[in-house]
């Protein structure tokens, strides 16, 4: 009821001597606030949209020409080819202007005009700089020239620009639609490793018939031309004819819990560790991460460029912050919020509202610190079913989508539901410690599962990421996948971890806690109430029962390679990556007895506008020809981390490398295999058209799922300043049940993170 009464802004009583009206002069002191900070939002964003749209150009260069153009005009220098002097009767007669005034304004209309067509021209010109990548296949000191001319355009375009985040956007390419019969060719070729004679000739059969009446002038008949019709209608008018689809159908329609299923996780950098205080630790990264955020909101954060040039999609970052998927019974959705001044707290079963921003100003570490402590300290038991609610988000997902209809719809269960969802992040206060130690795996092992999955009950999946705190100040992130994809939360890892909270004399004084003192009253944690009937419990229960289930089927490995790196990689003239996944092809062939999978690599497509992912199939002929020469009998040894072979081992280690390498390359500009297909398939079921050869080639199971989490992506990391300030990465679980998910970081020159997961339950 205190609550209430504080939310009162006015109040008035209607007497025998009138109306008295009651004001209180906080609140609307606070509304006024709010008001002004809604404003300059709303301005910043306006002005940000402004220069997004005139970038590279400012709004300076447009006063600058018509100041150039007026002066020219009075000292008889007609820059407009006589515009001016035609301009002037229209001015004079329509809009009243008196001269020499109508000189002035038809200088200043010309020069607008004049500006915007050079403004026009600009962005065209980077956009067909943007459009070109042939720079990602040159060989290093043999480059073509075309791409020695754009290498020259691109310094010429961009020199001394400094773009906000989302600068480049407009400028953009689209993904580009390859052909049907390009699509098909890479995918038959990709599965001639893996099928037997029988099997391949069936799939040619159906790619012949799905293709039935293609021609050499690349037109088709029958169904693949009908397919590819409406795909490139959408290709014209969407600004990504993957992306809307690949969120909808493969994570917002899913049924299946995000537990393990869906959802990732991130770990500490392992090596070092800042402070052992829960509270501390969880308010310097929370505070460190909301400046990220307040830094995507006002663009001052620069976009990724490739090679210092080359901008990536800074698409995914408007929701990294304050989203939430919101079940459904049929698909999920995502609810995004432009602004908002709290963090759930999640802690001992207890749910709290803890707010960052307070008294019209961010609040400092040290006062986050304050706060997070009184929840640590707090004693109070859960309510009925609290500490097991949080197992809703952990189940099946039309299981939660009803209970949030039947018992989250009105009352304190709404408005503290909502103040969950509506937070910016959720901040996990844990009760067990988790740490690395060289000598017992395990550890490292229990690290991982406990971001990945937790007990089923601690964890708010549903929460676009959640930041976890152990008791002994590790940390951890688990992320929900639908709204981005890893690299976005890496960035941020980095920027609040690596480069700030873990750097010595940053954020903690001598005794652990943060550094500062609060510069104004401190609010308290607002606890969450709940009013979970018999009914909602039972179905927690039963949801937790689902997690339960699933978690301790998962089997999760964080493994610390440090006998070689990188650095022996790149001595070898062999790309990180490659070489990576041609040794997981070899390490599955010994696991399995002799047999190949299905290999999915993710690789991004952030070149392109609205870019997300696509599939580099990474078991190819030549990775198999190189696997089946290793165990044919060769000989290898290994000497500080250099790799031996016989000389037909390396030539085929070479030529499957080179191949890995142009696949992912081929992937990265839009000439993949899978995501074409799943678009062919979603417009196939709008058509209500069958495709036997569709069903087949996208019904095939990933055995093994990889992806490498990229480190580095931006410039203040210094490795060899501080070796040891390197992320561990993170991982997720397996997507196959009879296959495995893995997950690695090349971390530094000598050091490689895996994290390998599969099903407990698998009898393979």
């Amino acid at each position: 009821m205190a609550e209430a009464h504080q939310a009162v802004v006015f109040a008035f009583n209607i007497t025998d001597q009138g109306v008295e009206f009651e004001f209180d002069h906080d609140a609307l002191l606070r509304v006024w606030a709010s008001g002004v900070r809604a404003y300059k939002k709303w301005y910043a964003r306006f002005k940000n949209r402004l220069r997004n749209g005139i970038y590279p150009a400012k709004p300076s260069s447009l006063l600058t020409m018509m100041l150039v153009m007026i002066f020219a005009t009075m000292f008889g220098n007609d820059l407009s080819f006589g515009y001016v002097k035609q301009l002037n009767p229209l001015l004079v007669r329509y809009l009243g202007v008196v001269p020499p005034h109508d000189t002035y304004a038809s200088c200043a209309l010309i020069a607008c005009i004049l500006w915007l067509l050079v403004v026009l021209i600009y962005k065209l010109l980077i956009g067909q700089m943007l459009a070109y990548h042939g720079w990602m296949y040159e060989a290093r000191g043999r480059v073509s020239r075309p791409t020695k001319v754009w290498a020259v355009l691109a310094k010429t375009l961009l020199r001394n620009r400094r773009p906000g985040l989302f600068s480049f956007q407009n400028s953009l390419p689209r993904l580009p639609l390859p052909s049907v019969g390009d699509t098909v060719r890479r995918y038959l070729v990709s599965m001639e490793s893996l099928l037997g004679d029988e099997e391949m000739l069936e799939m040619r059969r159906l790619a012949a018939e799905f293709q039935v009446g293609f021609l050499n002038l690349g037109r088709s008949t029958g169904i693949a031309r009908k397919l590819q019709f409406y795909l490139r209608l959408k290709s014209w008018w969407a600004p990504n004819y993957v992306s809307d689809w690949w969120e909808e159908f493969v994570y917002l329609y899913s049924r299946d819990p995000i537990m393990v299923n869906s959802n990732y996780y991130a770990v500490d950098a392992i090596f070092v560790r800042p402070t052992r205080i829960q509270a501390a630790r969880a308010a310097n990264v929370s505070w460190a991460m909301l400046q990220f955020w307040r830094r995507i909101c006002r663009e001052e954060m620069p976009p990724i460029l490739l090679n210092d040039t080359v901008p990536l999609c800074s698409w995914q970052y408007e929701r990294q912050f304050a989203t939430t998927r919101i079940p459904g019974e049929e698909r999920d959705y995502l609810m995004h919020l432009n602004d908002t001044r709290h963090i759930a707290v999640f802690h001992s079963g207890r749910f709290y509202k803890v707010y960052f921003h307070y008294g019209n100003r961010w609040l400092e570490p040290c006062e986050l610190e304050a706060q997070f402590q009184r929840i640590v300290d707090d004693k109070s038991p859960p309510a009925p079913g609290e500490a097991e609610l949080a197992a809703l988000t952990a189940g099946e997902r039309k299981v939660w989508a009803r209970a949030r209809k039947d018992f989250f719809r009105r009352g304190v269960n709404k408005t503290s539901l909502d103040a969950v969802e509506r937070a910016a992040f959720v901040l996990v206060l844990d009760d067990e410690e988790a740490d690395y130690d060289p000598k017992d795996d395990s550890k490292l092992d229990h690290f991982a599962k406990s971001l990945l999955h937790g007990n089923g009950r601690n964890r708010w999946f549903d929460k676009s990421f959640s930041l976890i705190v152990f008791a002994n100040g590790r940390i951890g992130v688990n992320a929900e996948h639908s709204w981005a994809d890893a690299p976005v939360m890496s960035q941020l890892w980095e920027e609040a971890v690596i480069t700030y909270d873990i750097v010595p004399d940053t954020g903690y004084t001598a005794t652990g806690h943060c550094k500062g003192t609060p510069k104004g009253p401190v609010p308290n944690p607002i606890r969450l109430q709940w009013d979970l009937n018999d009914a909602c419990r039972s179905v927690i229960a039963s949801q937790l029962r689902v997690a339960t289930d699933l978690l301790n089927d998962v089997d999760l490995h964080l493994v610390v390679h440090r006998q070689f790196g990188k650095g022996a990689m790149k001595r070898c003239s062999m790309s990180p990556d490659a070489f990576i996944q041609l040794a997981l092809q070899l390490a599955y062939f010994r696991d399995s007895g002799g047999e190949f999978c299905l290999t999915y690599e993710a690789s991004m497509t952030r070149l392109f506008k609205e870019g997300r992912t696509e599939t580099v199939r990474s078991c190819t002929n030549e990775s198999c020809a190189f696997v089946r020469a290793m165990e044919s009998g060769a000989s290898v040894s290994f000497t500080c981390g250099a790799v031996q072979l016989n000389e037909e081992v390396v030539r085929l280690l070479r030529q499957a490398s080179e191949k890995h390498q142009t696949m992912y390359r081929d992937a990265m500009t839009g000439k993949g295999v899978d995501r074409h297909l799943f678009t062919l398939y979603v417009v196939s079921k709008y058509c209500k058209t069958q495709s036997p050869f569709l069903e087949k080639a996208l019904h095939c199971q990933w055995k093994l799922s990889t992806s490498q989490t990229p480190h580095g992506q931006t410039s203040k990391m210094d490795l060899h300043k501080n070796p040891d300030f390197l992320s561990a990465g993170g991982g997720f679980g397996p997507v196959s049940h009879d296959g495995y998910g893995v997950s690695y970081i090349i971390a530094g020159e000598d050091t490689v993170f895996f994290h390998v997961s599969s099903r407990v339950s698998s009898d393979k």
